[in-house]
């Protein structure tokens, strides 16, 4: 799919040359965002998700307005996704991440994009192996084998900011369930 959308209009010169000088595969889906201070596009590409702005600034003119210099907002590869929840109601995604960064939300403009499938598609592609692990105290964590777009198998362990590794207990959990994941994703543990 190239830059044009199936059912409106693309993205402006600049935010292309942008997404092309940042992205790392080709675009598979894109979708503009509501917002109220310029442009904003979402990418998904094979590799990654990139998050595009390009606002409005004043001219100094009367009222005339131009747009700013695109900027990218978010670059992040499919495995730096935790999991993303999509909204039809209001039409949002929210993206949550691996290391516990405020999940980004992507306003959609337009009902009928295929970003919300898409990103889906990738994340669940860059999922090999999963396992919950129940840890003392009533808390959760998984441990997962993650896939890089160029194939890289790694490890990743993820958990709310209420997991002690300092606890030998918790270590030893994680620790068991990341050797187990490693081992049938035919990592050395």
């Amino acid at each position: 799919m190239g830059f044009r959308s199936w059912f409106g209009h693309g993205p402006q010169q600049a935010v292309r040359r942008t997404v092309r000088s940042h992205r790392t595969g080709p675009v598979l889906a894109q979708a503009a965002l509501v917002t109220s201070t310029g442009e904003a596009w979402a990418f998904a590409t094979r590799a990654e998700l990139l998050m595009i702005s390009a606002p409005e600034v004043a001219t100094g003119q009367g009222d005339a307005e131009s747009r700013g210099a695109p900027s990218v907002v978010v670059q992040r590869e499919w495995s730096d996704v935790d999991r993303a929840t999509y909204d039809t109601e209001s039409n949002v995604i929210q993206v949550h991440w691996v290391d516990g960064d405020e999940p980004t939300p992507l306003p959609l403009d337009d009902r009928r994009s295929v970003l919300p499938q898409v990103l889906r598609e990738r994340v669940q592609w860059s999922v090999v192996l999963a396992e919950p692990v129940k840890l003392p105290g009533g808390r959760s964590a998984r441990v997962a084998v993650r896939r890089r777009a160029d194939g890289e198998l790694f490890s990743q362990v993820i958990g709310g900011g209420d997991v002690d590794l300092a606890d030998p207990g918790t270590a030893g959990a994680i620790d068991a369930a990341e050797a187990r994941v490693r081992s049938a994703a035919g990592l050395p543990a």
